[in-house]
C-alpha cells in the first residue's frame, strides 16, 4: 500500500451524538476550523501533492536531458573510435581508444563561421573519414595531398609540388624497396580497386599524380603497412568526419579484439577482466593528437 493512502477514514466518537446541541445549552460542537484536515475537507487527501511521485518524475526528467546531451555530443561534436590497425603505427597504436572533434571540419556557413571553430583539411592532418569502398567502416589516416597537389613517391621519399617533403612521422618497417608502393604512381605489382586504377588513368600527369577538387590523398604513417590511397584511391571531401582530439584509454590486444563487433564480446570479456591493469597503457591515457603540417 502506497505511504499516501490513508487505511482508514477518521470518524467522530459516536458518544458525540447523544451530546446536546449548542441550543440546548450543552456544549459546543467541534467547528471546522477545530476538526482534523480530513474531516473538514474530505478531497484535502486527494489534492495533496505526492511528493514520492514528483522525485521520480524529477529523476526522469534529469536522465532524459543527460541522454539528450550525450546524444547531442556523439552525433555532433564527439566521438569515440578505436584504432583497430597497424596502419597508423607508432603514432598511433592498435587498441588506442580516441575522442574524435566532429566540429573541427564542419562546413563554416553563415554566422557559425565566425563563432565556431571551423578549419579547412590541410596536408599532415590527422583525419577519420568513411571509407570510400565501404562508408559503414571508419578510417583514420595522415593527409598528404590536397586538392591541386602534385604527389611522387621516389624510393619512399615524397615529392610534393616539385619539393622534396621531410615526414619526421613516417616509420619504414620493412626493410626493402617494393616497387610499386614505394615508387608512387608506378604499374601496379598487386590488385587494386576500381577507384585505384580509375584515379592512375585519370590523374597521373607527367608522372606525378594529380588530387582533383574535392578529394584528398591519404596514407598512414607506418607506410610499409598501409592500406591508403594508393590502394583504393582519394578520399571525397563529404567522406571526413573529423579529427581525432585525445587517446583516453589505451589497451594492448591485437586486431581481432578490436574488430569483434563489441568490446565485451565474451570470447575476449576474460581478458579484459584480468588484463585491463597490466595491458592497460597508462602512459598514453589522455595523450593529445597533433597533426603535423607539411609543406
Amino acid at each position: 500500500m502506497s505511504l499516501d493512502e490513508n487505511p482508514q477514514e477518521p470518524t467522530v466518537d459516536r458518544d458525540m451524538e447523544s451530546h446536546p446541541s449548542p441550543s440546548d445549552g450543552g456544549p459546543e460542537a467541534p467547528s471546522p476550523a477545530s476538526a482534523p484536515p480530513s474531516a473538514a475537507n474530505p478531497a484535502a487527501k486527494s489534492e495533496a501533492p505526492a511528493p514520492r511521485t514528483a522525485e521520480v518524475r524529477n529523476a526522469l526528467s534529469e536522465w532524459a536531458i543527460t541522454i539528450l546531451l550525450l546524444l547531442f555530443g556523439i552525433t555532433f561534436l564527439v566521438q569515440a573510435f578505436v584504432i583497430p590497425t597497424g596502419s597508423m603505427e607508432d603514432t598511433l597504436l592498435i587498441g588506442d581508444h580516441l575522442l574524435v572533434d566532429k566540429l573541427a571540419y564542419a562546413p563554416a556557413n553563415g554566422i557559425e563561421g565566425l563563432l565556431l571553430p571551423y578549419q579547412e583539411v590541410e596536408r599532415g592532418d590527422i583525419v577519420v573519414f568513411r571509407y570510400p569502398e565501404d562508408v559503414s567502416q571508419t578510417f583514420v589516416k595522415r593527409v598528404v595531398g590536397k586538392p591541386g597537389d602534385r604527389i611522387r613517391f621516389d624510393e619512399q621519399q615524397l615529392y610534393l609540388n616539385g619539393h622534396k617533403v621531410k615526414e619526421s612521422f613516417v616509420y619504414h618497417k620493412s626493410g626493402y624497396i617494393d616497387p610499386y608502393r614505394d615508387n608512387f604512381p608506378s604499374l601496379p605489382n598487386v590488385a587494386l580497386s576500381e577507384a585505384a586504377n580509375t584515379m592512375l588513368s585519370a590523374n597521373v600527369v607527367n608522372g606525378e599524380l594529380l588530387v582533383p577538387e574535392g578529394h584528398y590523398f591519404v596514407m598512414g604513417d607506418n607506410r610499409d603497412n598501409s592500406s591508403d590511397s594508393r590502394y583504393w584511391g582519394f578520399v571525397p571531401r563529404r567522406h571526413i568526419i573529423g579529427k581525432p582530439l585525445l587517446i583516453y584509454w589505451s589497451y594492448d590486444a591485437p586486431t581481432e579484439r578490436w574488430t569483434s563487433g563489441s568490446l565485451l564480446n565474451p570470447r575476449y570479456f576474460g581478458d579484459l577482466v584480468s588484463g585491463f591493469i597490466p595491458k592497460t597503457r597508462w602512459d598514453r591515457a589522455f595523450r593529445l593528437i597533433h597533426g603535423e603540417h607539411v609543406e
